[in-house]
């Protein structure tokens, strides 16, 4: 286990940090691998951790003068949802961002940390490579430019030095001819691992194919561009024949492996038939970009709100200052926990629950600076200085909350262990919209698991509590 634990408030100061303590030193970003990572015992030579998430003007999208879009180390995938540089320029990246685990996950999960992490079945790398894009990597020596075709050299290895970070992601704007799309085969709707993704961007000009790229996760050691389709595609038109014949050479070039997800085989078969439909979905040009996407903020301004204060180092004997439903604490021996067993064993206020442990169940979902994110993936000292709402905090003078009042009148409850996450993702939805639609409500609950109703009356529920 971790002996320190710094949020700093500059990423020259991080990269100084990465140098200083050399290879006994990790970065957190979001945290939603290396959480879990650290708990199963991985990382044992890791003495330091590095937060960034609270670095200012780190979570920022932006366009410069030259038409490149930066996104800067701290924007999460549901800060890209939210863009409307991205809901503008990156129709295949926002699709893959979509796509990424729930909403909670979304909201602390990071585009750079999963660059990274250089997980072969990463689903917004296979986009940032269709987009051409570029990672800037920042250590105490300098700074240098990467490709992120270039970027990585076999699964979770990338050329990325033990001292560097990924600073900024940048590509060049899209023009009007120019089309991407993505597209995702998991083994369910939410929080699934690709079996296959794949991303295309094609430029047309004068009826014609004048440049095309490819890039395909999850069916080779490293997410890669199908180079030998997308010359194919060059000069000719986009039409049924041509796409058909894409995906057939895309698939070629994949060398995927059977695991318990899916045999070779399927994902071979997968890759011409999603390459296919990536290319028609591309010119279409009938996606639709939903400029109002569920992200459980609430009226939150940021996933991540800046800390105030210096740089703060942690070690076992620290004290974290957190406000938990409007009252200021004061709390030690948590140093070496999560936010879930801080609430849970130093402040007992157990409604919030541990389902899973791992992210996966939404059971702990709480609202920390006012967004919904897992408690169980949360260090407990990246909790300091923050504002933590739990499930009991929501009501307001001693009165259920609208949607508490509702599954109670709708029946929504059988074990109940899974309520408070659903009553907490509920509630933060009719922040962002007074009357969701049924597809708003299912995403603003797919991060949470009920093994006992059905869904059915939760939904119910969530649409009374919403006055429908």
């Amino acid at each position: 286990m971790y002996e320190k634990y710094i949020i700093v408030k500059s990423i020259d100061e991080a990269a100084e940090l990465l140098s200083r303590y050399s290879k006994s030193a990790k970065l957190i970003a979001g945290g939603t691998d290396l959480v879990l990572e650290i708990e199963r015992g991985g990382h044992k030579d890791i003495t330091t951790i590095i937060d960034l998430s609270r670095v200012p003007d780190s979570d920022k999208v932006s366009i410069d003068e030259n038409n490149i879009i930066h996104i800067g180390p701290m924007v999460t995938h549901n800060g890209c949802l939210r863009s409307e540089i991205i809901q503008k320029y990156g129709q295949c990246l926002y699709e893959a961002c979509e796509q990424v685990g729930s909403p909670q996950i979304r909201n602390r999960g990071t585009v750079a940390g999963n660059i990274a992490t250089a997980s072969p079945a990463n689903d917004t790398i296979s986009a940032l490579m269709v987009l051409d894009a570029s990672l800037e990597l920042t250590s105490s020596k300098g700074k240098r430019l990467v490709s992120i075709t270039d970027f990585f050299v076999g699964p979770r290895k990338t050329v990325m030095q033990p001292d560097e970070l990924i600073s900024d992601i940048q590509f060049l704007a899209p023009k009007k001819n120019q089309h991407s799309s993505f597209l995702k085969d998991g083994l369910r709707n939410a929080q699934a691992i690709s079996i296959v993704n794949a991303s295309v961007f094609l430029e047309i000009e004068e009826g014609l194919i004048k440049n095309a790229r490819i890039a395909l996760g999850a069916v080779g050691p490293t997410v890669f561009r199908a180079t030998v389709a997308e010359s194919y595609l060059v000069g000719k038109k986009p039409e049924e024949d041509v796409f058909y014949q894409a995906g057939d050479l895309a698939a070629e070039s994949a060398t995927p492996i059977s695991d318990i997800r899916a045999s070779d085989n399927y994902r071979r078969k997968m890759v011409a038939i999603h390459v296919k439909r990536a290319l028609d979905k591309a010119v279409s040009n009938d996606s639709e970009i939903n400029t109002h996407p569920i992200v459980l903020w609430g009226k939150a301004p940021s996933a991540n709100l800046p800390i105030n204060d210096d740089t703060v180092e942690f070690e076992n004997n620290s004290i974290f200052e957190i406000n938990i439903n409007g009252k200021n604490y004061q709390i030690k021996d948590a140093f070496e926990k999560n936010l879930l067993d801080l609430l849970r064993e130093n402040v007992l206020l157990t409604g919030t629950k541990e389902g899973c442990g791992e992210g996966e169940c939404g059971a702990c979902t709480v609202y920390m600076d006012g967004v919904a994110v897992l408690a169980c993936l949360i260090p407990a000292p990246r909790a300091h200085n923050c504002s933590i709402i739990t499930v009991e905090g929501i009501s307001e003078n001693d009165n259920l909350h609208k949607v508490q009042q509702a599954f109670i009148e709708e029946g929504a409850v059988q074990c109940g262990y899974c309520t408070p996450g659903f009553v907490m993702s509920a509630a933060k939805l009719l922040e962002e919209k007074n009357s969701p639609s049924e597809m708003d409500i299912e995403t603003a609950i797919s991060g949470n698991l009920c093994r006992c109703t059905g869904y059915y009356k939760i939904v119910k529920a969530i649409e009374k509590a919403a006055g429908r």
